[in-house]
Order: structure tokens, then sequence, then C-alpha cells
């Protein structure tokens, strides 16, 4: 993992659309300029004292304009974009990528940090897990107000019925600023086969399910017709319109299935505009799906189409093939926000992206593509001798994006070189460069895995560290904990394990097992301790570093037998959870095993916290 970011393709004109069209480049563009220090060696992997503007004219980075003051239903700057994460909710839902409670308060908190408007905190009536998390996550980041008044709007889904829309409010009041996003879908195959109703039926619900959710408090409510993109205009309109004197204050139009092209959705959103009655009261949003891979392109239509929120996951992950990714879609705009969509801007502080992106991957356990824009491994690795002759003349001529505008450090400033003989200070110093703020308790567990590893290796590499704050920080909450491990294997007899486990008290555990190889027999002595039957569904390893010392990175993925379940939030089927675990060190079995721990922690703390029913303020049955 050496470096971590990938340019975002910049917009090409559209081919003629009936929508307001995006503009061409000039025949005559402005020059590209940039500010580079006098000589630059690409064997120094940092870009020192350069600062790379995404602008094609402005030859400084762009100041940050400040975030207008929030109103629910209307934004005091044209050109302002809302940015809407849905990785806690929607961004969950991808197989595998189940997160405790800690994780996601963990994830909603580095969501502030990063300057997200609104944090879908979770789907409350999915389970009490998710419940709880949602409840937290208000009562903590949606009351952390900064210096300039910012705190993320804290906002939670429920489908179009009473005990769903209840549910959700127990679970975000606590917030400062408290959403309600609730749902109906509006296409004719949706209404024909999955919901069995009529459209005025449909508009009746949609309509006394937003006066209900007003009722109970909520002042700023969203609605979605779901599959919007093959919706029938006309009944879009009208529903929309209800909805709107009903009390919604942000209409959001989901391409559920992503089934539009960029010129199509931008005519939806413009038709919508155009046509929806008190639609100038409310704010249009966005939500595509990645079906066709169109999302980010999408989503940049609609915005230049007139939508002011934009609704985007870390990663880009989400059902099927995910969302569109919040780093490319804020990335977009900040780099053509001023030459091609009209001076769109976001209150995102990109220094932050890259340490979101790590944070995400490594709690979900879904590793990024090498090639993802923006932050895939290979953002900035150029092999093409053609590319790098030209990045030694001159940087701009390849990467338009500056690495340290989205918190990628490429080096040390300093020229220090971690090792074995490196104090506690040097190893902060470098943790911070990085993007990372520990406690002292977390950074003194750091510090003695990095000597550990220090011993056994001449340099320390970046990598190396971020690998090491994965397995200590990025750890769900220890249920039980891996003391010691021993293997015998090879081609002379059965490879036998024995497993030392400390559970939450304390108490030491011994188990021993064989098994057809190292991993096995270790995974099946730490069942014995456990005695929580899970099945291996996904199992992975690659090295961090180059090199035969290398630290080694395990990913697994189990599924308990105990069925796991929690519900589906677009279709409301329950669902049976897989649970993730990653971990790392030079030892691959010892790898192998902290990750097969890690997924158990996270299954039993599941297990843990859905054992009583969700609060609801009556037994109403839903609407």
């Amino acid at each position: 993992m050496a470096s971590s970011i990938l340019r975002n393709p910049m917009l090409s004109s559209p081919t003629t659309i009936t929508t307001p069209s995006l503009p061409s480049f000039s025949s005559k563009p402005s020059p590209l300029s940039f500010r580079f220090p006098p000589s630059h060696h690409r064997s120094s992997l940092r870009i020192k004292s350069l600062r790379l503007s995404c602008s094609l004219s402005d030859p400084s980075p762009p100041l940050r304009r400040r975030r207008p003051e929030y109103i629910p239903n209307r934004i005091s700057d044209p050109n302002y974009v809302r940015v809407f994460d849905t990785t806690l909710r929607d961004g969950e839902q991808s197989p595998g990528a189940t997160l405790t409670s800690k994780e996601k308060l963990d994830i909603a908190r580095q969501l502030a940090k990063l300057g997200v408007d609104v944090i879908e905190a979770g789907f409350p009536a999915a389970s009490k897990d998710d419940f709880e998390a949602v409840k937290t996550i208000a009562e903590t980041v949606g009351n952390a107000v900064d210096g300039d008044g910012y705190v993320p709007v804290i906002c939670g889904l429920s489908r179009c019925n009473k005990r769903d829309i209840e549910t959700a409010w127990e679970a975000v009041k606590y917030a400062k600023r408290p959403r309600i996003h609730t749902f109906i879908a509006t296409s004719d195959i949706h209404l024909e086969y999955k919901l069995k109703k009529s459209k005025d039926e449909v508009i009746e619900i949609a309509r006394n399910m937003v006066k209900f959710a007003r009722s109970l408090g909520c002042e700023d409510v969203e609605f979605s017709p779901e599959d919007a993109g093959r919706s029938e205009r006309e009944f879009l309109y009208q529903i929309l319109g209800e909805v709107i004197k009903a009390g919604a204050t942000t209409l959001n139009i989901p391409d559920t299935v992503g089934i539009t092209l960029p010129s199509e959705f931008g005519q939806l959103i413009a038709d919508i505009k155009a046509n929806t009655p008190g639609i100038e009261n409310v704010i249009i949003s966005t939500h595509c799906q990645n079906d066709l891979g169109l999302s980010t392109a999408n989503t940049l239509s609609g915005a230049h189409s007139g939508a002011r929120q934009l609704e985007v996951t870390i990663n880009g992950i989400g059902e099927r093939a995910g969302n569109a990714s919040l780093e490319e879609v804020v990335m977009a705009i900040k780099c053509r926000g001023d030459h091609v969509l009209g001076g769109l801007y976001t209150g995102i502080d990109t220094r932050h992206i890259v340490m979101t992106s790590k944070m995400v991957e490594d709690y979900t356990g879904m590793q990024t593509q090498p090639h993802k824009a923006i932050v895939g491994a290979n953002a900035f690795a150029h092999e093409s001798g053609i590319h790098q002759d030209g990045m030694l003349k001159h940087k701009g001529t390849y990467e338009i994006i500056c690495p340290e505008e989205i918190g990628l450090e490429r080096s040390n400033d300093a020229g220090i070189v971690l090792g074995k003989l490196s104090g506690r200070h040097a190893l902060k110093d470098r943790l911070t460069e990085l993007g990372y703020v520990l406690d002292d308790e977390q950074l003194s567990s750091i510090f003695w895995r990095f000597k550990s590893v220090a011993e056994r290796k001449k340099r320390v590499t970046d990598a190396d560290i971020i690998a090491l704050v994965s397995d200590e920080v990025f750890q769900p909450e220890a249920l039980w904990k891996l003391l010691d491990i021993q293997i015998t294997c090879g081609t002379l007899g059965l490879s036998t394990a024995t497993v030392k486990l400390a559970d939450a008290d304390g108490k030491e555990h011994v188990a021993c097992s064989m098994g057809t190889g190292p991993v096995d027999s270790a995974y099946k002595a730490v069942d014995l301790v456990v005695k929580e039957p899970a099945t291996l569904l996904e199992y992975s390893m690659n090295a961090v570093t180059e090199g035969i010392d290398a630290i080694a990175t395990t990913r697994v993925l189990i599924r308990g037998n105990n069925n796991y379940s929690t519900t589906n939030a677009i279709t409301g089927e329950e669902v049976q959870r897989t649970f993730s675990g990653t971990g790392a060190g030079m030892d691959i079995v010892v790898s192998s095993v902290k990750a097969y721990v890690g997924a158990l922690n996270k299954m039993l703390d599941f297990k843990e916290n859905s054992t009583t029913k969700i609060p609801s303020q009556n037994n109403k049955v839903p609407a």
C-alpha cells in the first residue's frame, strides 16, 4: 500500500440533450499554471513545498468558502451543495460490511471531521443494534458543535409506516439537527409487484406519513420516491407536490437500480424542478446507484440541473454495485465546479478524505480496488516511461490533483526514517503527518508493536505503520483477545495449533486442535474456546510492502450458524448478516487468527446488542 490516490476523470462535454448541458471547454483554454520548487526528483515520494491546484486557470489552491447557515428547506447560497453521506446506512448494506456500534460511532466522528452536512446514521427499525448506534451518534456527534457553528444533521431512514417513523425519531431526536428520511416506491413495476397498491393509495400513504413525521416534532423531513428513475413523470410531480404540502423539506430523487444515463438523470432533475408545485420551498437531492458505473456522472449531472444535496458513500460502497462515491463527487466539484458546473462548491475538508477512506475500508473489510478513483492504491503510480518522463519534468503533465489536497502525505519532509532506534516522539509525529490522532493508550500500544516490527526490519515504512494502526485501533470491541499461539506444521505430520485467548474479564483460555494446515488448525482451536459456531466464507491475504519481511494483512468474512439477521431497509426482508475481520502482522498465521477473532468479536457484539426490543411510542399497526 504505497500511495493511495487515483486522479478523478475530467468531465467531458455531453452530447446534445434537452437539459441544460454542461458547457464545453473553451477553444482556447487557460494554460495550466502551477507553482513548483526549483527541482523535483521522483525518488522523493512527497512533493515538497508544492501546491497543485485542481483549477484549470487558478495558480493557487482555492480558499474554502464559508458553509451557509443550515436551514432545512433552503440554502442561502445557490451555489452551495450539501453532502449527504449514507455510508452507515446504504454502505453497510454491502455484503460483509456489517459494522459494530463502536465502529459506526468512529466513522460518524470521522465524517464530521470531513465536514459532511448530513450523516444518515442507519435504519433504526432494522434491529436493536442499529437503533442504539443511531441514537448514540445523535447524542454525541449530533451535538458536537465546532467553533464555526457546524454540526452535522443526523438522519435516520424509515419506510412509510408509523412504526418505522416513530423508531427513527426516537433514535435521532437527541441531535441538535435531527432528520427523518422516509420513502416509498413509485415506479409502475414496484407498485404492481412489490407494493400491490394503486397510485392514489401510495400518494395517500406518502402524504400521511410525512405529516406524521412532522407531528412528532421533527422539522426536517426528507422524502424519497423509490425507483424514481423508472417512475412515470406526471405521477412523480403529483406525489412530490403532495409531500411538499405535507411538510417535507428535502426531496430525494433516487436512481435506485442505476438505470439512467447522465443526460436522462439531469433531465429528470430539471423536469422535477420545472413541474413540481411548491418545489421552490424544498431542497432537491440525488441518490444514484452504480449498476452501470454511472453513479458519479449522474450525481454531477443532477447537481448541474439544480439538485443541491448529493447522497454519497465513502469508497462508493453500497447495495449491489454500490453508490456514488463521496471522494469522486466532491473532488470533481472541487476541480471543475468553477469552470464547468457554474460555481458549485461543498463544505468538505478534503484533507480528511484518505483517512476516512482507510477507516471505512478497514472497518468494513471491503478492500478498495487499486484503480479506484481518488483513493485507489495506484493513484500516483506512473509506470509508463513516457509518463515518468513527463512527471519528472512537470507534475501537472499527468497529475490533476495534489495529493496533500486529500490528505495523502507521500514521505517525511524532515527525512526521518523510522527504525528500531526511533522513539515514541518520532512515531507520534509520523502518525500525525499520516492523519492519525491517537490517545496515550493507543499510542503506547502502537509503539510497542512498532518496536517489535522494527527489531526485525531495517526500515519501517508508512504502509507498515498504517497496517499496525489498523490492527490496533480499527478493531471491534474485544470480547475475546488473542494472547499467544503455537503452531506445528509441515510435511512430517498433522498440523496442530495451541491457542491462548483472554475473555472480556481477562480470564485466560487455552485450546489445542489439529487441522489440514496451520490456519485451519488455529481456527478450530479458537472455535473450541469461543464456542460460537461460524462458517468461514472468504479469506484473503496481502503483503502491505515489498520484501520477504513484509507485514501481512489478512481479511476474513464469516457467517454465524445461529442465524444472525436484520431487516433490509429497501425490501423489508430478513437478511442473514455476515461479519468481517482484519489482522496484521509479520507472521501470517498470527495475522490470520487476529482477523478471525476480530470477525467473531463483531458477531458476538451484534448478538449482545440485539437481544432486547426496540423502544416505540406505541404498538400501533404500521400504516
